[in-house]
């Protein structure tokens, strides 16, 4: 019997797979605890319009990201911080100091862990900080710091 998995099931199949499985095993335990639906005409029609509508989704997400990642290399993130003499700060700028300011500032909802920031920024001036806005896209942030 053909069954398209309704929900991700070990060894079996995962969820909107369409698979042949025995007759038994599909109405004993898939269909009577709503793992999976049979695979009528009408079902793989249902199944192939989601599959669509979800790729559409994902298309438009990346559109999203590509124009995101065009309206942050061309914006500069300033963020003051107090420094000594030799223009070390006294403390560092962190991924969090980076989306708070880019959430008060400019209004953009980044999560501080896409903000790809190695290591904490520790000196006055400009820096270029990689962001993941997609899995796919990655952008710059520049970042300057100057003495409070």
């Amino acid at each position: 019997m053909k069954v398209i998995f309704t929900q991700d099931v070990k060894g079996k199949g995962k969820k909107g797979d369409v698979k042949n499985v025995s007759d038994g095993y599909a109405r004993n335990y898939l269909l009577k605890n709503n793992l999976a639906e049979e695979a009528t005409p009408g079902n793989m029609k249902a199944l192939e319009a989601k599959k669509n509508k979800q790729k559409q989704q994902a298309d438009e997400e990346k559109k999203e990201a590509e124009l995101l990642k065009n309206e942050l290399a061309d914006s500069t993130v300033d963020i003051a911080a107090k420094s000594g003499d030799s223009g070390q700060l006294f403390g560092s700028i962190t991924s969090k100091h980076i989306a708070d300011t880019l959430k008060k500032d400019y209004g953009y909802h980044i999560d501080k862990r896409k903000i790809e920031l190695d290591n904490p920024i520790r000196t006055l001036g400009y820096t270029n900080v990689p962001v993941k806005l997609h899995p796919e896209v990655t952008g710059t942030i520049k970042v300057h710091v100057v003495e409070k």
